[in-house]
């Protein structure tokens, strides 16, 4: 029986373009997906939007739109990142999608009749820039350290409830069971002493009245589903809960990639909402950090904002994909500087790599040569044991060692320089190992990676320039 694999990413809120943390996330992501099926693993890779709330209701009030409307502008955006970063999923859902509405309202109804859903009056201090209720504890002068821009704001109302209080025991048994169950280590830790603490019941709907933008409360037209809530059930939505068993149980439970920021509701809130509604926890999750540019956090008013779009405009898919995942650390903060972007790129794209690809496709084009198919293995025990351990800067790195050695081999061979007779075993070795780098680029540089082997398959043809140089 073949292996299952599904990872996930988390649903972005499409209040405005996909930025370069989300970039990294998916691409990450990506890399998983695309060596589990170099290993022979049957993959799913999903990712979605998130599309309901009080961000959303008033970002397309002010925007003179229907939120409907604004949704479908912003959700197009983000569903075409697949293409902008050939990305290689296969599932993708809307929070807005029918069948995700459907799948929110029943799962509410398993929390619901297990006793864990209930209602009270209340009164909250929130965050709308985290749509997350804030203790004072949590505040630095008021404000939320996160959105300090934005005014914190007081509710008072009757809402749902969810019995969040119930599950720190059996959270913290989770962690204690599956002591890699949150990467890094240090992530699992900070989340189980948030846990060990003790946990607040939180609210999980709306006054319809007020914020009418959200999934409606199965028998309560007064209310709509905080945004969370709804949210979080799109990881087992996308891949067909509770309609499709036979498709959810062949790939629940998952993998699921999250900013830090993200932490407590991927690994606390979601996993007791699954506990719930007695469905399996997640398998794992990875946190990774947050994107600084030139050392600073990220804002419009410093106006050093990094839009993947603008950047693969400026550096190709590539490019991109190799400086997040070789200078940005998985699981820590990193930084993006366009100096070191066109450094990364002239050195290790455009001179070893690329100048090797097309040194040998050339000689060996000239000299007609033919490469007979040899199975070759991107997949062996320390590569596996390096991507399951998310180090994709090291397995970068040994690849790299690879390019190096093959570059200091054709420089000591000078090829160039030897008739077709006396190079062709050495071009004929040269090749099988381009191949072997390429077939070990694929996850991580997919479109460089198939040019590489297109061009090395059967009749040799001079590849085209992978990495023109940039001044």
């Amino acid at each position: 029986m073949q292996k299952t694999f599904y990872i996930t990413t988390t649903a972005p809120y499409v209040n405005a373009d996909p930025h370069i943390g989300f970039a990294l996330e998916i691409i990450q992501a990506d890399v998983m997906a695309r060596y589990k099926r170099l290993a022979g693993f049957d993959v799913a890779f999903g990712f979605g939007t998130d599309e309901h709330g009080i961000k959303i209701y008033r970002k397309a009030t002010e925007a003179g739109k229907s939120p409907e409307e604004y949704c479908d502008h912003f959700a197009a955006r983000f569903d075409a990142l697949a293409k902008l970063l050939n990305l290689s999923t296969d599932h993708f859902i809307r929070t807005t999608d029918p069948r995700h509405m459907k799948a929110a309202q029943e799962f509410w109804m398993r929390c619901y009749n297990n006793g864990d859903i209930y209602k009270k009056q209340y009164r909250v201090k929130y965050c709308v820039g985290c749509e997350l209720e804030k203790t004072d504890s949590e505040l630095t002068d008021g404000k939320c350290p996160v959105h300090p821009n934005l005014v914190i704001e007081e509710y008072e109302e009757e809402n749902y409830f969810f019995r969040f209080s119930k599950y720190r025991e059996r959270l913290l048994k989770l962690y204690a069971d599956n002591p890699s169950f949150v990467v890094p280590a240090h992530r699992q830790l900070e989340i189980a002493t948030f846990v060990k603490k003790g946990l607040q019941d939180f609210s999980v709907s709306r006054l319809k009245a007020k914020m009418p933008w959200g999934v409606q409360v199965p028998n309560d037209p007064d209310h709509v589903m905080y945004v969370w809530f709804d949210a979080l059930v799109f990881y087992i939505s996308t891949v067909g809960w509770p309609d499709a068993m036979q498709e959810f149980d062949k790939w629940w439970p998952g993998f699921q990639v999250a900013g830090k920021d993200n932490l407590r509701q991927q690994t606390a809130i979601w996993q007791a909402m699954l506990m719930s509604a007695g469905l399996p926890n997640s398998r794992q999750v990875l946190i990774h950090g947050f994107i600084t540019s030139g050392g600073k956090k990220m804002s419009k008013s410093l106006g050093n904002v990094v839009n993947p779009y603008d950047l693969i405009g400026k550096y190709g898919i590539d490019p991109v994909r190799y400086y997040l995942l070789k200078e940005i650390p998985p699981t820590e903060d990193g930084d993006y500087a366009d100096t070191r972007m066109k450094e990364l790129y002239n050195a290790d794209l455009a001179n070893e790599l690329g100048n090797l690809v097309s040194r040998i496709t050339t000689l060996a084009a000239k000299d007609s040569l033919v490469v007979s198919p040899r199975k070759e293995d991107a997949t062996d025990e320390e590569t596996t044991a390096l991507i399951e351990t998310y180090q994709f800067s090291a397995l970068l790195e040994r690849i790299w060692g690879e390019i190096k050695d093959l570059n200091r081999e054709v420089n000591e061979f000078m090829p160039w320089s030897k008739t077709a007779s006396e190079r062709g075993p050495f071009l004929t070795g040269s090749l099988h190992k381009i191949r072997r780098i390429g077939l070990r680029l694929s996850p991580f540089l997919p479109g460089t990676a198939d040019t590489i082997l297109r061009a090395t398959e059967g009749s040799v043809s001079k590849a085209p320039p992978l990495f023109p140089r940039i001044k």
